[in-house]
Parts: C-alpha cells; structure tokens; sequence
C-alpha cells in the first residue's frame, strides 16, 4: 500500500496525514479518539476501505502524534469539577474545545482541497464528528460514529477500572518501559473481549506508539477538551447525512448507552451494536465494521 504521508497547515496548526488510495475516488476522513494517534486505525482496517472503492485519510488531532503540540496551553482549576459538570452535560473553561478541534478537520480538508468526504471519528473522534457534521454539512457525505457518546447529562459514566487507568499513569518518574507497560494495561482493560490480543501484541502497540511520540501534556489537554465542551445532543439533532452509529455491547469506557444516546439524536441514523467488542478496533471487528460503513457511505 502506498501512503502519501505530509503535514497540513489547518486551523493554524501543523496536522500530521496519511493519504492512502486513489486520489480521484471517495474520501474517507478518520478521526481517533482521545491520546490516540493516527496509528490506532489500523493500517488493515485502512486497506480494507481502500478495497472498497475509497481514498482514505488519517491524521494526527492537535496536540497528540506528530501534529502541533499547544504547549503555552494550560489546564487552570481541578479536573474533578470538570468531571462533574460534563456528567451534567454542562461546560466548562478550558485551554480548547471540541468545536476547535472539528475546525482542525474543516481546516485538512481545505489544506488537501477536499470538497466533501465521508467523516468517521471513533471514541472522541466521534464527538468532533458529531459537531463537524452539524457545523458543515455541505462538506460532508455521510458520517460514521464508532464507540462515542453525545456526553449528554445523566449517561453512565466510564468503568471504574478503565477511566483510572486513562486518567492516571504509571507515576512520577516513571520509566520509558513502565509507561509502555502502562498503557498495554490500559489497552487489556478496554479490549474487546471476542476479539483479544496477547500479551506481546498488546506491549508491542504500546511500545510502536510511544516510540512514535509520547506527549501526556497534550492527552491531559484533550481530556479536559472533552469536559469543557458539554453536551453534544444539540449536534446530533441536527446532523442531515446519512449516519450510522456502532458500538461494542462490551465496551467497558464510552458505554454502550452513551452510543445508543448518539443514535437516537441523530434523525434517521442507523444503529448497530457489535457482540463481543469493546473500545479497540481488532481484526475480527474490520469486516463488520467496514461493511456498516460502506451501506452507509452508498446511502449518500
């Protein structure tokens, strides 16, 4: 597979792609989730969309990857009252928001001069999802929305045991290989359970991510960009492309309901919950998932 790898000057920033397919065919934009890099859409899983017919890009969100790092950003004032606010569905101040990250993926498309293009965003991907669609309609085709939530008041919050391994870390001073191990951990807590890695797969993603970049300032940004934006709902109710929304039924970090929240706001979406999956993309997940996508990508 050839990958046209660059760096997009969007929304004032310097946003990190990769660019694989025909160039002359559909667009497929991918947005990761929270501290994930580029990389978490599996290159099969990319492939696999290119078998179908699709130019697909993926890139690195602000402050994470290769993309800018917002370092003169500071996080004020205790995260906890963040917390309880967003799981009111209320906002908070914070560095950034959702909303300036939907406008990094306006400012991609422009940099790659891209009309309109089918938007996928997983996890916190699909929360930017969610706002870009309902913000620029006319740049988009159709909107997929993989494991997310419209973190609307009221909706079941995180397991206990993933949101403390996503919201901690290995401890001060830790070493290289402890927060390699660190993050394998968190990985194992939120695997889909039909579809597990070893223990060595697991340590090696950990260690192919860190080697690539390792930046907890910049999860701890996103994180609280999360908190600060409040609820989604509004966005949803006004998405007018064709949707459709999959989640893991054992998704231990954006529960399944935060999904089914997401599909019920969203008119005439379509609704498919995964058996066995949680809040990773294995192989075994690929062709079920794609093929949701492609239907709706054909309903545009």
């Amino acid at each position: 597979m050839n990958i046209r790898r660059g760096v997009a000057e969007a929304n004032g920033l310097e946003l990190a792609y990769e660019d694989m397919g025909d160039v002359l065919h559909p667009p497929i934009i991918l947005v990761m989730g929270l501290s994930a890099q580029l990389t978490l859409w599996p290159l099969g899983f990319c492939e696999g969309l290119v078998a179908e017919g699709h130019r697909v890009i993926r890139f690195d969100n602000r402050d994470i990857g290769l993309s800018s790092k917002l370092s003169d950003l500071k996080v004020k004032g205790p995260v906890w009252k963040r917390m309880v606010r967003a799981q009111l569905g209320l906002s908070s101040p914070v560095p950034y928001t959702l909303m300036d990250m939907a406008d990094d993926v306006l400012g991609l498309l422009d940099f790659l001069q891209i009309r309109r293009a089918h938007i996928v965003g997983a996890s916190m991907g699909g929360m930017i999802t969610q706002i870009f669609a309902a913000k620029y309609p006319d740049r988009v085709r159709s909107v997929g929305i993989i494991f997310s939530s419209t973190n609307q008041a009221l909706l079941p919050p995180p397991k206990p045991s993933a949101l403390k391994l996503l919201t901690s870390g290995p401890g001060k001073g830790a070493t290289s290989e402890q927060y390699i191990a660190h993050s394998a951990k968190f990985m194992r807590a939120i695997h889909s359970p039909n579809y597990p890695f070893s223990d060595a797969e697991l340590l090696e993603m950990a260690r192919a991510s860190h080697a690539r970049s390792f930046y907890p300032a910049g999860v701890l940004r996103q994180y609280n960009a999360i908190l600060g934006t409040g609820s989604l709902r509004s966005y949803a109710k006004r998405i007018t492309k064709p949707t459709v929304v999959i989640h893991g039924d054992a998704d231990p970090l954006v529960r399944p309901a935060c999904g089914r929240a997401v599909a019920r706001a969203v008119p005439r979406s379509q609704w498919l919950l995964v058996k066995g999956m949680g809040h990773d993309l294995p192989p075994g997940v690929w062709p079920v998932i794609t093929q949701a996508l492609i239907t709706n990508m054909m309903r545009s």
